[in-house]
């Protein structure tokens, strides 16, 4: 295999990938990391010539990816989620674009009493962090994992993000404090459900699957809900976009007062659930 330039490079990247049954997208993914350019600017200087020792590195994570199905972003490290740059790993989720839906829909529907929002199985960070850099609320996070706990502090430190950290069960740590705004998007997918090996094969278990059909977390979310004297004013879900009315009706069977509305993402498939306390 010879590619002197980064033009040739990337036409064997894209074919190797496609053979593969890869998105070819995905050499130009890497290549933008390597090179630190858009894809514009890659475009200006495809005929330069590959440095050898990124060329190797490049080579490398294209077969990789081609075999495996590792994700670009564990092998470069890092994951872009509402124009910022977070750390990911094995032990976190990758940010989906679904997710920054999520984030509009909840900046839409604050109001100006509420002081402080909860973001309930953190992971990475990144629905904790970009809340509280884009409302500059008092934010607080939860996960049970203490290595995804870890990645999204150094996230937190890297965006200067002010976040309280709790190690424990959804909203079990949160028991003495008081929660306006409870964000989650908790695991949801059922044991049964075929998934891209992409996924399947590197995403932590622990944030993608949950008894029940997929709806033990949000069972277990509302259940911690009801026995809080204190009700959060906004409850929002990410759902699989076949739960919505399930989750509907889990928050009408525990929790009164509430007006639940089940929202749809840019590709109009159910992937939110947004439920306000009646005032």
């Amino acid at each position: 295999m010879k590619q002197t330039t980064i033009e040739e490079a990337r036409r064997w990247a894209s074919l190797f990938l496609k053979q593969h049954n890869r998105e070819p997208r995905v050499a130009d993914l890497l290549l933008e990391d390597l090179f630190e350019l858009n894809t514009a600017m890659l475009m200006a200087y495809e005929r330069d010539p590959f440095p050898k020792e990124q060329l190797d590195r490049f080579t490398s994570y294209v077969k990789q990816h081609a075999q495996t199905g590792i994700p670009v972003q564990h092998l470069i490290g890092e994951a872009h989620f509402y124009g910022r740059v977070f750390n990911v790993n094995e032990h976190v989720l990758i940010p989906r674009p679904e997710t920054e839906e999520l984030i509009e829909g909840v900046r839409q529907r604050l109001q100006p009493g509420d002081q402080t929002i909860a973001d309930i199985g953190t992971g990475s960070g990144i629905i904790a962090i970009t809340l509280q850099l884009e409302t500059d609320r008092r934010t607080l996070a939860t996960d049970l994992s203490k290595e995804a706990l870890q990645t999204a502090k150094v996230n937190a430190d890297s965006h200067e993000a002010r976040i309280e950290w709790f190690c424990g069960d959804f909203l079990e740590p949160l028991r003495d404090e008081t929660i306006d705004v409870l964000v989650s998007n908790p695991p949801y997918i059922a044991h049964d459900e075929t998934l891209d090996d992409t996924v399947k094969n590197f995403d932590p278990a622990l944030a993608l699957f949950a008894d029940n059909g997929g709806l033990a977390a949000y069972q277990t979310i509302i259940q911690q809900i009801a026995r809080r004297a204190q009700k959060p004013r906004m409850i929002a879900f990410e759902i699989g976009h076949q739960q919505g009315e399930a989750v509907k009706q889990l928050i009408h069977s525990q929790l009164a007062n509430y007006q639940v509305s089940i929202e749809r993402d840019i590709n109009k498939k159910e992937r939110m659930i947004f439920a306000i306390l009646d005032s």
